[in-house]
């Protein structure tokens, strides 16, 4: 096989294989709105500017596990920023994220759903060709918070609820009334 070294890779149909056997890297800044799945999830009112998402990706070839021939394996690292609505308070709260993960990559969809249940390690196919960008992407989203929220908020957070037993809006506590007082005097 002959050597042919590449010093432009594309990130949106990668040659994983290749990638791996050249121990190559691959780095970036992008907007964020690049990512649209995951500018969907920021909260962008009053923000003059959108944040970085700061990627890298190395490949390289580890041996295989039953001494087989070896893989192509991926190392994802990211980290960006994303205002998130606080849970709380309802304010914007920028909310960092990072990844940092290990892929090992198989044949195919097939192989990979094969030996998904059986391995530790997260699998992907090398056919079709991977977009570096969706792998990404979706890396981040599995990393936003269920619930975002500040440490302390910014802004005193007010309870209200029109249920008595939270109390009145004044923050005193009104008594409840007994609804079975209530069937006993309609009885007399």
């Amino acid at each position: 096989m002959k050597s042919n070294p590449k010093t432009a890779w594309n990130p949106e149909r990668l040659d994983m294989r290749a990638f791996a056997q050249a121990g190559a890297s691959l780095q970036a800044e992008e907007p964020l709105p690049g990512f649209e799945r995951l500018h969907a999830e920021a909260v962008l009112e009053g923000q003059s500017s959108v944040g970085l998402v700061r990627w890298q990706a190395r490949g390289e070839m580890r041996p295989g596990a039953t001494g087989g021939e070896p893989t192509a394996w991926l190392h994802l690292q990211a980290d960006t920023s994303v205002p998130l609505t606080c849970q709380r308070c309802l304010g914007p709260v920028d909310t960092p994220l990072a990844v940092d993960r290990w892929f090992r990559f198989v044949a195919d969809e097939a192989a990979a759903a094969a030996e998904d249940d059986d391995c530790e390690e997260d699998l992907l196919a090398l056919e079709p060709r991977p977009s570096l960008h969706d792998v990404l992407e979706d890396e981040l989203l599995m990393e936003l918070p269920l619930v975002p929220m500040h440490d302390t908020c910014p802004v005193p957070v007010t309870l209200r609820s029109g249920d008595p037993a939270v109390g009145d809006e004044d923050g005193g506590a009104s008594p409840r009334k007994n609804p079975f007082a209530e069937l006993a005097r309609l009885k007399k």
